[in-house]
């Protein structure tokens, strides 16, 4: 099987190539990527912990999920596909932002990124794919910025970024 391709972009997220997606994060080379928020009626969102044979941040606590588009895939239909085979349904979702991050990890690897947020809202019990997911649950939005002020090591790095302008997204538009 090959491996899974990322696709190169610039900073404008103008496509410049793909690079296989080990190859890619062992350069830090920036990619496109998506995050995806699901929250409930309650809004409390729904985090997922890593599966622990994840091959980086394994058992860390994230958002909803989150990959890599393919290539021609849009973001939406990224984002669905890969809530689907993570978490097992299907929600409309919608783009918020954008933005870039580098992050590096403790086994050499490095996420570069440049990484589409999407949230979608549901109050389904997921059906947990564990190649990929280990746990899941439901959180206020104020109790997960405050228990990742108190064990940020639980969490992986890119929510920690991601979860700063998500929440200013929040207050700015629904808080």
């Amino acid at each position: 099987m090959e491996e899974e391709k990322v696709i190169l972009v610039n900073i404008n997220d103008e496509v410049i190539g793909t690079m296989p997606k080990m190859e890619a994060h062992e350069k830090a080379v920036l990619h496109r990527a998506f995050s995806v928020f699901v929250l409930n009626d309650n809004k409390e969102l729904m985090l997922q912990q890593r599966a622990h044979q994840k091959y980086h941040s394994p058992l860390l606590w994230t958002n909803t999920c989150c990959s890599h588009q393919r290539l021609g895939e849009t973001n939406i239909a990224a984002g669905s596909r890969r809530l689907y085979e993570e978490m097992g349904f299907r929600v409309p979702l919608k783009e918020l932002f954008h933005f870039i991050y580098k992050a590096p990890f403790d086994n050499g690897l490095t996420e570069h990124e440049l990484d589409h947020v999407m949230i979608g809202y549901s109050n389904e019990t997921p059906n947990i794919n564990r190649e990929e997911v280990e746990s899941w649950k439901w959180m206020k939005i104020e109790d997960v910025k405050a228990d990742m002020i108190l064990h940020p090591e639980i969490y992986t790095i890119w929510f920690k970024i991601i979860f700063d302008q998500f929440y200013h997204y929040l207050e700015e538009h629904t808080l």
